[in-house]
């Protein structure tokens, strides 16, 4: 008999333990678990954000990035790919990115040389970037194209960062509510083993809000491991991601314990060549990264980009992208490329920010006005931009990839996009993609799939010793 009782009780618990597993997102949306210690956290995480602060510069964004273009615009080796009235495209001039099928011996370069009237600048695997004194790009391609061995040639694309308007920064961190972060943390803060690369203009290395959070990263520029951040666009980026959080210091980064893998391919001015991004990709896709954020674009689909996409994405790498900001339904790449996440931003209503490109091929939509975070110099700024709404969704595929290492990429796309906030809309929109981010509804679902019964299981398992 008491063996019956026994057995009856564990079955009446099983039971249990199913029920409370397949009702944990519905109950968990109205009541999360946490322990005393995680609502401490939670209430003093109100008071850890910057406060306004010397410290905190004002630059006006728009205007530097208006001024980039007219510099570009302006100087006769950069050419202007001209896609509609107003977005453009730029390219070096008598440059030309060549892939050949097979690696060409060093006599044959020799001999591309002298008839380009030329130079070889840089080389990655298959890819060589060729430059001539005297052939446009136009010329170059056609040389190289009638070439059996040449696989593409095209031109060396430029990438801008993406991010507008002035610097302005707000006393509490809006955007860090408005998609459920501090309730998430109650599911997962981060893993440390899980990393996030941000290919960008590289990250202040000595940031007092980040240099703790840093992996070993790299400078593709300059060929070094020396990632150090000269512009401030990769530094923001960083620190909406990992920014050390609950240090009395600062803002407070989505993610506790990932580490951020700082990959600088754009210069001082925001600006960074196809060849060099691409290099940066697959420089984190071979050193480990789990997550990459590309807070860049052109109007100009590049072969070596897509490339280059494409075997992070077979690495089950997570790619993020940023859509633009030219209030534009142009297609922006890499965001607009086939497995990446093309992300559109908001503003603190959960409406369409002003800047936000627009189009069938958006994803998903984030924060992206007044995004207060890090920058260079140990300096704290606010900034807006597409460029601001994408490391958000990076930190959540980060957070999702700490819950289960071993979701795939396409499983952790599936749970951004089908865990968003209601806006209102029933399917996709040119606008919002899926819709808004949402942490904590995402971070329970990546919990459920991992952990069928949920915390029921958890309860049984210390239930049963």
């Amino acid at each position: 008999m008491r063996r019956k009782a026994i057995i009856i009780t564990l079955f009446f618990i099983l039971g249990f333990a199913a029920i409370m597993g397949v009702n944990f997102q519905r109950q968990a949306e109205q009541e999360p678990f946490h322990s005393n210690e995680e609502q401490s956290v939670r209430n003093l995480q109100v008071n850890n954000l910057q406060q306004e602060s010397s410290r905190i510069q004002k630059v006006d964004m728009l205007s530097v990035g208006n001024n980039i273009k007219m510099k570009l615009n302006s100087n006769p080796s950069i050419k202007i790919i001209r896609h509609n009235e107003k977005d453009q495209s730029h390219y070096y001039d008598k440059e030309a990115v060549v892939d050949f099928i097979g690696p060409p011996t060093e006599a044959e370069i020799h001999k591309i040389v002298r008839e380009i009237d030329g130079e070889l600048k840089k080389k990655l695997d298959s890819v060589y970037i060729f430059q001539s004194n005297s052939q446009s790009t136009a010329e170059l391609i056609q040389y190289f194209t009638q070439n059996d061995q040449v696989a593409f040639g095209e031109p060396h694309y430029i990438y801008l960062q993406n991010e507008v308007n002035d610097t302005f920064f707000r006393n509490y961190q809006w955007n860090l509510p408005a998609i459920g972060t501090e309730r998430g943390w109650n599911v997962t803060r981060g893993s440390e083993d899980v990393k996030i690369a941000v290919v960008d203009t590289g990250v202040d290395l000595d940031h007092p809000d980040l240099s703790g959070r840093l992996a070993e990263g790299y400078n593709v520029l300059a060929q070094n491991d020396n990632p150090d951040d000269d512009n401030g666009h990769g530094t923001h980026v960083a620190g909406i991601i990992a920014a050390v959080t609950n240090n009395a210091e600062g803002v407070a980064g989505i993610t506790w314990y990932n580490p951020i893998m700082p990959v600088k391919v754009m210069n001082a001015e925001g600006i960074g060549g196809s060849f060099d991004v691409a290099e940066g990709i697959r420089w984190a896709a071979d050193h480990g990264a789990n997550v990459i954020n590309l807070s860049l674009g052109n109007y100009q689909p590049s072969v070596i980009l897509k490339d280059a996409i494409r075997y992070a994405l077979e690495k089950d790498i997570i790619v993020i992208a940023a859509a633009g900001n030219d209030n534009t339904i142009q297609p922006s790449f890499p965001a607009a490329l086939p497995g990446v996440i093309s992300v559109a931003a908001v503003d603190w209503e959960g409406k369409r920010a002003h800047f936000s490109n627009f189009g069938d091929h958006i994803d998903i939509a984030a924060p992206g006005v007044y995004i207060p975070s890090t920058f260079t110099d140990g300096q704290y700024a606010s900034l807006s931009g597409t460029s601001m709404a994408a490391p958000h969704v990076s930190a959540l595929a980060g957070l999702i990839r700490s819950v289960n290492p071993d979701m795939k990429n396409t499983e952790v796309l599936d749970i951004i996009t089908q865990t968003t906030q209601n806006i209102g809309r029933n399917g996709p929109d040119i606008y919002y993609g899926n819709g808004i981010i949402d942490n904590t509804k995402a971070l329970r679902v990546a919990y459920n799939r991992t952990r069928p019964f949920g915390r029921a299981r958890e309860w049984f398992n210390q239930f049963g010793g």
